[in-house]
């Protein structure tokens, strides 16, 4: 008892804030306990407002749904990929169907041969076609066909065959990628008048084709056009280019290397104070950071001396 009585023992005005501080209590105690703190105002969910919100909101989700579709862009129905087709819908037996058909070397030369090669239904036709994007002369001549113009043409016309034979024929002048002209260029299907322009102008500055990847390089040029191409035109006879020697350009002159920009002129340059001269072509390849990848078309135009 004597252990138990320091913990009781207070004064009087404790005592009475003890008895306030209790009093306190049993007040709010209840308060809570008899006190209604419900609302009376009831919520109609059914009400204008709340279906006006309702629907608002549902409206909003089609937006954003509809913005996270993936956007479908003009495209040539020829070159669909196994990615391409599945993204528009296509299936795997109708993506084949298609890519049967053009290793057969041929092509589809509206929305209607585009089904009968594939047997896609109406409704998936009618929602890709309008992004089908055949080349401008397949458009016209098949305006001129609706027109009733060149009549006897299609009924001795087989389907299948490629219907684009009927582009102007050009006899080519050589089968030489470094000598043929833009004229034989564009008798590859897929390359037309400014493709075969940059063709040209790409074998200017790298003073002819001297590897077959290097046409992969002209902007632009599509890698299924650019092996079509080189179906056709082969590296004959490899330029004679004159190659430069490394220890004595200048900045300038390395600069104009079609396979030097700024950066890497620099690296060489340090490179080449550092060791004061190359002895060897292939100590660029110790330059931290130089493309490797571009080494052997690098060299055509370098030599160490």
């Amino acid at each position: 008892m004597k252990f138990l009585k320091p913990h009781f023992w207070y004064n009087k005005s404790q005592r009475n804030g003890v008895f306030l501080l209790a009093l306190l209590i049993l007040i709010f105690q209840g308060i809570i306990f008899f006190a209604d703190f419900s609302s009376q105002e009831k919520v109609d969910f059914n009400s204008p407002q709340i279906l006006a919100f309702h629907s608002k909101i549902d409206s909003l989700k089609l937006v954003e749904l509809e913005n996270r579709k993936p956007k479908i862009f003009p495209f040539n129905p020829n070159y669909i990929t196994d990615y391409k087709g599945e993204q528009l819908g296509m299936s795997l037996k109708e993506i084949d169907r298609l890519l049967a058909f053009r290793k057969t070397n041929k092509f589809v030369n509206s929305k209607e041969d585009f089904q009968q090669v594939t047997k896609i239904s109406d409704s998936l036709l009618n929602k890709i076609a309008p992004y089908f994007k055949f080349p401008d002369w397949v458009v016209q001549r098949n305006r001129n066909q609706q027109k009733g113009f060149n009549t006897n043409a299609s009924k001795t016309k087989k389907y299948g065959e490629s219907s684009y034979n009927n582009k102007p024929k050009h006899i080519i002048t050589s089968t030489d990628i470094n000598k043929a002209t833009q004229e034989d260029f564009k008798t590859i299907y897929g390359v037309g008048e400014k493709l075969s322009e940059r063709i040209i102008k790409y074998r200017s500055k790298l003073q002819g084709f001297s590897l077959d990847k290097q046409l992969f390089e002209v902007w632009g040029l599509k890698k299924e056009v650019a092996e079509k191409v080189l179906e056709i035109f082969k590296i004959v006879e490899k330029p004679i280019i004159v190659k430069e020697n490394v220890n004595t350009l200048t900045f300038k002159q390395l600069l104009k290397n079609p396979y030097i920009d700024y950066e890497l002129c620099k690296k060489i340059f340090d490179y080449r104070d550092q060791v004061a001269e190359l002895q060897d072509i292939k100590e660029l390849t110790n330059i931290k950071g130089f493309p490797l990848d571009k080494y052997d078309r690098i060299v055509l135009y370098l030599v160490a001396e």
